[in-house]
């Protein structure tokens, strides 16, 4: 993700502990909005009166309309005179599905603003801290701005490129294979793990896999975390020839959970007909075969901001070598399961040497019961 840079004079910017104490606890909020507010952003609001305390809290839900700002300054009432909004990301000053945030913190009178990083979409892109400045309104950034920009990572990449932010997440054994030589996968973490993943799932808007995982697998790709979402998760699956049974999970449940398979034009028009008459929308693309920067292009012009890879080893390495994985997750199981015909994590050419190894930064390492979760973001350039 780009890195979200500061001014000189917001580098050296002097924060008190309550100050840190309230842009915290607006990340937080922002939090609670997960998975219901796609394609917008994860946005928390707290205000604070002149004698530091708190009067007003909120956050934004894409179908609730109110933004976390109005909502935080209706919770303060009459108490916004003078106040500090703690709001995790600029506040808008455009007229959109609602009036400007910029417009409701003027007229509650709260005189100083603290965000940690400019919204880029092009709506917005300083055009709120500027309004408020206008007026008079102190504002000030650059507070926990790192934190804020992994929070709404998904939103600022799509604002940003157009096209989703791409979470690579794989299972495999300590000896880094997915499966048996004989193609068994189920299962190679723990129940622990599991219920992890379809956490994962519910903060994305798609989950992508090749369809040779589609075919030894027959999974079923849903979000069965149990927590809100606003949106289905689309399932997507790169099926160059339509090989994708009639009689599969997938299939046989597009009608209650949408599935999106790309396809060549040498597919089947038959084969074709058959899925979109049960619930499968089918993209064609031209040529021998797909760019994975294409297939982002495509889910982007839908607004899905993010997009979760499941699988399997080549679909992986496709989008690796591609420079088009922003995020990495693996969930390492305490099990060897060897064998020479066992497929491995990644396949691809791979790097030639240990030098020209992607590796990670921002390293994050959680157990689940046995396993562990190793998420990172590659640190090399990454191709545009």
């Amino acid at each position: 993700m780009q890195e979200i840079k500061t001014t000189a004079s917001e580098a050296v910017e002097h924060w008190t502990e309550f100050d840190r104490l309230m842009m915290a606890r607006a990340l937080e909020l922002a939090l609670k909005g997960q998975g219901q507010v796609s394609p917008g952003p994860l946005v928390g609001c707290v205000i604070a009166s002149p004698g530091r305390e708190v009067i007003g809290e909120g956050f934004y839900v894409y179908e609730a309309v109110k933004h976390a700002e109005t909502i935080a300054i209706e919770q303060a009432g009459s108490r916004t005179e003078g106040a500090t909004a703690y709001v995790s990301l600029e506040p808008h000053a455009h007229h959109g599905r609602t009036p400007p945030c910029t417009d409701a913190l003027i007229a509650a009178g709260v005189t100083r603003v603290i965000a940690p990083i400019e919204d880029p979409n092009p709506k917005v892109s300083g055009s709120g801290f500027a309004h408020l400045r206008r007026v008079g309104v102190e504002v000030r950034t650059g507070l926990m701005a790192y934190e804020a920009s992994r929070i709404n990572e998904k939103y600022l990449h799509f604002m940003r490129t157009g096209r989703p932010f791409v979470h690579l997440k794989l299972a495999a054994s300590l000896d880094g294979k997915i499966a048996t030589r004989t193609g068994d996968s189920r299962w190679i973490t723990g129940e622990a793990a599991r219920v992890r993943v379809h956490e994962l799932r519910n903060e994305y808007d798609a989950i992508l896999v090749g369809i040779g995982t589609a075919l030894a697998d027959d999974p079923l790709l849903t979000d069965r975390s149990g927590k809100p979402r606003r949106r289905p998760l689309v399932r997507v699956v790169l099926d160059e020839n339509l090989r994708l049974p009639l009689d599969s999970t997938l299939v046989t449940s597009a009608n209650d959970h949408p599935v999106l398979i790309f396809a060549g034009q040498a597919a089947g028009e038959a084969q074709l007909q058959s899925l979109e008459s049960m619930g499968v929308e089918v993209v064609r693309h031209e040529g021998s075969r797909r760019d994975p920067i294409t297939t982002l292009e495509e889910l982007g012009s839908r607004a899905l901001q993010s997009v979760l890879i499941e699988g399997g080893a080549r679909v992986a390495s496709r989008f690796l070598d591609a420079g088009l994985i922003d995020k990495v997750t693996f969930f390492i199981a305490p099990v060897l399961i060897g064998g020479r015909e066992a497929p491995s994590a990644l396949a691809g050419n791979g790097a030639a040497t240990i030098a020209e190894a992607i590796r990670l930064e921002s390293i994050d390492i959680t157990q689940h019961g046995q396993d562990f979760e190793i998420t990172g973001y590659p640190a090399r350039p990454v191709v545009r």
